[in-house]
């Protein structure tokens, strides 16, 4: 069975990627359906849903409905922004420890757990705080705090193929390290970081949504977790300030964990085997 075969017979993942697809279309389609600034006040203060605006208006009469459009491409930005330099951190880590072994090795996997001895999001507020809050130290903080999983996978996966007979071949014929861990090892270890990868954009949109919910997201960019950071003194009085942006990255996070396991199952051959025709 081929890899869309066993990823379309799995209706969980199918429905997560047509809710992602919505998600990212409403990203690219929020200048041209909001071409204006989301801060500017566009109504009166505090309207519900329907009356005047789709979604409401919040405490200074800004578009909710833009907020949420807007605040798409800044969790959409930062997730995968954010994945892909923890990808590539652990991956190289992981990799150098797992091909070569011994020291480096040891002092990989020391430099790896000095990381997991914090707790992740104290971690990610402390450098955000460091840096000055903003998209660059809030992609910086969630790489540096995400990275180590990655590292640990990369390592299992070297330290399986180091040995197999087309890496000593490689060795044997005079191949760089380099070109046998990135050209050789690497490719037939991607699939488990895939996957992790995967899972880890909806990890990074929570971290995100939870620093700027604290007030240390970005201050030039609408977000989710801002509005509903916002939000939280007049929960009472204009709910819907904080449930529609919430409903946002529950949505989210719920499509990108399913298109997760939708591609666990794809690329796992055991998994596949399983539930082959």
């Amino acid at each position: 069975m081929s890899f869309w075969q066993s990823f379309l017979r799995n209706r969980g993942a199918v429905l997560g990627l047509a809710v992602l697809a919505a998600v990212l279309l409403l990203a690219l389609s929020a200048p041209f359906l909001f071409p204006f600034d989301p801060w500017d006040t566009r109504g009166a203060p505090l309207q519900p849903p329907g009356e005047g605006f789709a979604l409401g208006s919040d405490m200074l009469g800004r578009d909710v409905l833009a907020g949420i459009f807007h605040g798409a491409r800044v969790s959409l930005f930062i997730g995968v922004v954010s994945t892909v330099f923890a990808v590539a951190i652990g991956v190289v880590v992981g990799a150098l420890a797992g091909y070569f072994g011994g020291a480096v090795d040891d002092v990989a996997m020391r430099f790896t757990e000095f990381f997991q001895t914090i707790p992740s999001f104290v971690l990610a507020v402390l450098l955000v705080a460091i840096l000055t809050p903003g998209l660059a130290s809030i992609v910086i903080a969630i790489a540096v705090v995400t990275w180590p999983p990655v590292a640990r996978l990369a390592r299992s996966e070297f330290l399986a193929l180091r040995h197999r007979e087309f890496v000593e071949a490689a060795v044997l014929s005079g191949v760089s390290h380099l070109r046998i861990i990135f050209g050789e090892v690497l490719p037939n270890a991607l699939t488990p970081i895939v996957i992790m990868a995967s899972l880890m954009v909806a990890t990074a949109i929570l971290t995100e949504s939870a620093l700027s919910f604290l007030g240390l997201g970005d201050p030039n960019r609408i977000s989710w977790g801002y509005m509903i950071g916002a939000a939280r003194a007049v929960f009472r009085q204009a709910w819907w300030l904080s449930v529609f942006p919430g409903l946002a990255i529950f949505v989210t996070v719920l499509a990108i964990n399913l298109v997760g396991e939708g591609l666990n199952d794809a690329l796992n051959p055991h998994l596949r085997r399983r539930t082959g025709p």
